[in-house]
């Protein structure tokens, strides 16, 4: 086993959602256990580690059928199995990896609030620019019928 333990954080909706709860998920190599997970994290991230939960899955099954003329080969194979490990904090701290969405997310909302502030203050100036037009028509038809 090498003395550095790789850490590739695993970044997908459900991870996202686990990062709300201050859970973090990491693949890791077979060999690494648990208390080298959190050591790793500590050292690398600079953040308190409460737990470490390790999962092994196992690769999905393929098959590969090639047909060569009148011979068929069927060859069965398995991909690689992943080992993760989800890591709990301490209260208050978190990891940086999803800063970049969420600062995205509330760059678009103040997009959005932009365009619907000029979107209002569009329909309000319409409006008043209408009722104004209706004052004037109704006022030259007093003037007329005077």
């Amino acid at each position: 086993m090498s003395k550095t333990t790789t850490l590739k954080p695993r970044l997908n909706e459900k991870t996202y959602a686990l990062a709300a709860n201050r859970v973090y998920v990491f693949d890791i190599e077979k060999g690494v256990n648990k208390h080298t997970v959190a050591r790793a994290v500590e050292n690398q991230f600079e953040v308190k580690v409460v737990a470490v939960n390790t999962l092994n899955t196992k690769g999905k099954a393929k098959r590969i059928i090639s047909i060569n003329g009148k011979r068929s080969v069927n060859a069965e194979g398995r991909r690689n199995g992943i080992r993760k490990a989800y890591v709990t904090l301490a209260e208050g701290q978190s990891l940086p990896f999803f800063n970049a969405i969420e600062e995205e997310d509330q760059k678009e909302q103040a997009v959005q609030q932009k365009v619907d502030k000029a979107a209002d203050k569009k329909a309000a100036k319409e409006t008043k620019g209408r009722l104004g037009l209706r004052r004037k028509k109704d006022d030259k038809k007093t003037e007329e019928t005077k």
